[in-house]
């Protein structure tokens, strides 16, 4: 998707990848900003934009920061 923060990351197992789609879910509901979400086994795909907006904004910066302290 063009005009989107996209991170790819890969675990070392599929429960290791689903506990971490836990911990970020628990974020962007905490925050009320949703990110979409791709899980392919040990690899998630997980994209910040706002849809509104029709792009990125800071609030997707702000939360694609977060995200990688999940990590």
């Amino acid at each position: 998707m063009d005009n989107a923060l996209e991170r790819e990351l890969e675990f070392g197992s599929f429960p290791d990848a689903i506990a971490f789609v836990d911990r970020l879910a628990e974020l962007a509901e905490r925050e009320g900003h949703h990110p979409d979400i791709d899980i392919r086994y040990r690899l998630v795909r997980v994209r910040w934009w706002t849809h509104t907006a029709g792009g990125v904004t800071d609030r997707d910066r702000e939360l694609a920061a977060m995200t990688d302290e999940l990590v």
